[in-house]
């Protein structure tokens, strides 16, 4: 063995390892949510007060990508500003807002189909071609979501259609997201772009907040703050740099099949600390969605 191949293992290793667990705290945010909405308040309080503990940390992060770097053209900041009202504001708050009525498994496996909406808007967007393997495995994917979604709503009624759809849209949204940020990913860097697209969410979600609710809607329960600030900083900030960390030693190929893990840790801590069901149904539908989505990424055109 080479002298580089220690450290070679070392750095597969530690990328295996970061990319795993930011999975794992990404996923966890859906758990939270859960937990706060127990306290009676609702998705517009909710996500102002993520995204304003957040604030502070995205802000730290895109000066830090910006220093030294050229300014941003009022191109760039057109896209900044559009960039992050899709793939942090919307998507976060239409994401908030289904969780209201459908359980964070059934939630996670929704967003878990992004893949297969990058792979759709592409083809729609830039005629991208789409193999018919990629096909079935979209088919594959969206009748697992079908079997969960099918077995929720015969137990919790009709709000998880609202809810579901409003899950589904949060999935659109930053798949949107993605395909757009191609180009300026590539002129002002992945850090740069992440760290002044989520200060546009904040901002904007902060602003919705002021205009949509009374001052007086602030005042919420303790656990609410606290729940507030664990979800921006071990569920939003930490797993980002987390993955972009992971992304640098072992590429974003590994890194998202090593976040294939996410969806299996939203259901194992929603049935350990939601108490939400775990039986054959949710077995299936994220087998299949898991696999269907694996397919998609494996075989891109």
């Amino acid at each position: 063995m080479t002298v580089h191949g220690p450290i070679a293992s070392k750095r597969i290793a530690s990328g295996l390892l970061l990319a795993t667990l930011g999975a794992i705290a990404f996923s966890g945010k859906a758990i939270i949510v859960k937990l706060a909405y127990r306290y009676g308040v609702d998705a517009v309080t909710l996500i102002m007060y993520r995204m304003l503990f957040a604030l502070p940390i995205f802000a730290v992060m895109a000066w830090w990508a910006s220093r030294g770097r050229a300014p941003l053209t009022r191109r760039d900041w057109l896209g900044v500003l559009g960039l992050g009202v899709s793939g942090y504001y919307l998507a976060s708050f239409l994401d908030f807002a289904g969780l209201q009525y459908v359980t964070a498994s059934l939630e996670r496996l929704i967003l878990y189909l992004n893949p297969t909406l990058v792979l759709v808007l592409g083809w729609l967007f830039y005629r991208k071609r789409v193999l018919p393997l990629q096909v079935v495995a979209m088919a594959i994917s969206y009748c697992g979501v079908l079997v969960v979604f099918s077995h929720e709503i015969k137990l919790q009624g009709e709000d998880v259609m609202l809810g579901a759809l409003l899950v589904f849209a949060s999935a659109v949204s930053y798949a949107v997201y993605l395909v757009y940020s191609g180009e300026l990913v590539r002129r002002l860097g992945a850090s740069r772009l992440v760290g002044l697209a989520t200060l546009v969410a904040c901002l904007c979600c902060i602003l919705q907040f002021l205009v949509l609710r009374p001052l007086s809607a602030a005042l919420v329960a303790p656990e609410v703050i606290w729940l507030s600030i664990l979800n921006a900083t071990l569920c939003t900030a930490v797993p980002v740099l987390m993955v972009m960390m992971a992304v640098e030693r072992i590429g974003a190929a590994l890194a998202a099949q090593a976040g294939m893990v996410g969806p299996m840790s939203t259901i194992l801590m929603g049935v350990l600390i939601l108490g939400e069901p775990f039986n054959a149904w949710i077995v299936v539908g994220t087998a299949l969605v898991m696999g269907g989505v694996f397919l998609v990424s494996k075989y891109r055109a």
